[in-house]
């Protein structure tokens, strides 16, 4: 399966128009394989499920994002907090993209600008974050009254020599995303970020609890996850803007 988009080309196109920086760090990517019908019936019309090797993915992604502040402006003025997504990768008009179900984050000033800001599906939660011995427990408890209540609680690691992506990987598609899409009112929002390509390492988890997909209408996918750790990376975003036509 060969990319219909020259990831690093975008990413630098991208730059220009960036007005917030990050940074991201301690990634799990952990992704289960699902029948496409699962995920399409779950997205907004003019939403079209984006498939490798013919499967739809479904992926939890808990991580810490740092120093988010205007673009240009010193890091000690960033805010920093806990984020657990659930996702999924789609096509709206042609181009390809990542689609939020649910994004829990402990920071209300956080949680409220991604509403206003993206229009993106951001719920209060309670997190709690530990890093020792090469580990990472991420735990997560909704506090929403928005949305079902969802608990997470899980510790991973990366194992293994670090790597960047094949072109055409698996772990490229789930990986290397450089927009995401917003159902707002009737039409589509369209964000888009900018990065370096992702270092990855494969990745154990022990997940104790985790009742994502419960609250986000899906059963629990069957089999085991595909497991990446993605290292602390530095990435800028751009102003949403309002696709023309989907």
């Amino acid at each position: 399966m060969t990319p219909e988009r020259n990831y690093d080309t975008c990413a630098e196109r991208n730059a220009g128009m960036n007005v917030l920086s990050m940074r991201w760090e301690d990634l799990l990517f952990a992704h289960w394989r699902v029948e496409p019908g699962t995920v399409e019936a779950n997205l907004p019309g003019g939403f079209e499920v984006d498939t490798y090797d013919g499967a739809a993915w479904l992926g939890v992604v808990p991580f810490v994002m740092r120093n988010i502040r205007p673009r240009g402006t010193p890091r000690c003025l960033g805010l920093d907090f806990a984020e657990l997504n659930l996702r999924t990768y789609v096509r709206v008009g042609g181009e390809r993209g990542v689609y939020f179900f649910s994004l829990d984050a402990d920071d209300i000033l956080g949680v409220t600008g991604a509403r206003l800001g993206y229009d993106l599906p951001y719920y209060r939660a309670k997190t709690d974050v530990d890093t020792g011995d090469g580990e990472i427990r991420f735990g997560s408890s909704r506090r929403d009254p928005r949305a079902p209540s969802a608990e997470f609680d899980a510790t991973y690691s990366p194992k293994g020599e670090g790597f960047v992506a094949d072109e055409g990987s698996l772990a490229e598609f789930l990986t290397e995303r450089y927009a995401f899409f917003v159902a707002s009112g009737d039409g589509v929002v369209r964000g888009e970020i900018s990065h370096p390509r992702w270092r990855l390492y494969d990745a154990d988890a022990e997940f104790r609890t985790n009742t994502l997909f419960d609250a986000n209408g899906f059963g629990k996918p069957d089999g085991d996850p595909h497991l990446l750790y993605g290292e602390g990376i530095d990435v800028t975003a751009s102003v949403p803007r309002r696709m023309s036509s989907v």
